[in-house]
C-alpha cells in the first residue's frame, strides 16, 4: 500500500486530576533572558530581542547591569515578569523600583531559601531546586496540589480580599496563573473582566 501522507499518531492526553500549581499573575511585561551554551547573552520582551538602546521599560538595561549574576541561571531560556514602578499597575513600588519574577517555580528557589526536592515520576530519582541569583524573584505560589477549580476560586478570593502576595499592601492584584503539571500547560484567570479579551479591558 502506498500513500502520500505520513501516519501521525494521536497524542496522549494528560489526566485532569493531577498536580497543579497556582501562582499570582503579576501585571507587568514579559521578560526573557537567553543564555547560550557558548555564553551568548540575549534579552527579550514577549515578541522581540531588546537592548539598552531599544528597551522595554528598562528591562534590558537592568539585565545587562546584572549580567554576571544572571549568567548563573545557566544555558537556556528563562522567562519571567518585569514589573513595578512605571510598568502597568506599578504595585506600589516607588523610586523606580522594578523586579523580575521568574515563572518556573518548580525549578527555582530564592537565594535566601532552602532548596526543596522536585517531585519526579520515578520516586528513586532525586532532583532538588536550583538557587536563583539574588537579583531575581519568583512569582508567588498560592497553591500546589491536585487540580481543582475550587482551589482556583479560593486563590482568587484570597487575592481579592487580601491583596497582592508579590507586593503586600497593594490592594488591586490582577489574578492567577494555573499551571497543570501533567499537561505542561498554563491558564490564566483574572479577578476583573475575566470573560473579556485583554484588548477590551
Amino acid at each position: 500500500m502506498t500513500t502520500a501522507a505520513l501516519f501521525t499518531e494521536f497524542p496522549k492526553m494528560a489526566r485532569l486530576s493531577r498536580e497543579a500549581i497556582i501562582t499570582e499573575k503579576i501585571d507587568g511585561t514579559n521578560g526573557q533572558i537567553y543564555i547560550g551554551e557558548d555564553g551568548e547573552f540575549l534579552v527579550g520582551s514577549r515578541s522581540r530581542w531588546i537592548t539598552p538602546e531599544q528597551d522595554n521599560h528598562g528591562f534590558a538595561r537592568w539585565a545587562f547591569e546584572h549580567r554576571d549574576e544572571l549568567m548563573l541561571l545557566g544555558p537556556g531560556r528563562h522567562f519571567g515578569e518585569w514589573w513595578g514602578s512605571g510598568v502597568q499597575r506599578g504595585y506600589g513600588l516607588l523610586n523606580g523600583e522594578k523586579r523580575w519574577s521568574l515563572f518556573n517555580v518548580q525549578r527555582w528557589c530564592l537565594h535566601d531559601q532552602v532548596r526543596q526536592q522536585i517531585p519526579q515520576a520515578d520516586p528513586r530519582a532525586v532532583k532538588v531546586q536550583d538557587v536563583l541569583p539574588a537579583c531575581c524573584h519568583l512569582v508567588p505560589v498560592l497553591y500546589s496540589g491536585m487540580f481543582s477549580t475550587v482551589e482556583v476560586d479560593s486563590c482568587l478570593d484570597r487575592l481579592r480580599v487580601g491583596g497582592s502576595v508579590a507586593s503586600p499592601g497593594f490592594a488591586k492584584p490582577e489574578g492567577v496563573v494555573v499551571f497543570h503539571v501533567a499537561g505542561n500547560v498554563g491558564f490564566k484567570r483574572t479577578i476583573d473582566k475575566d470573560s473579556q479579551p485583554k484588548s477590551l479591558n
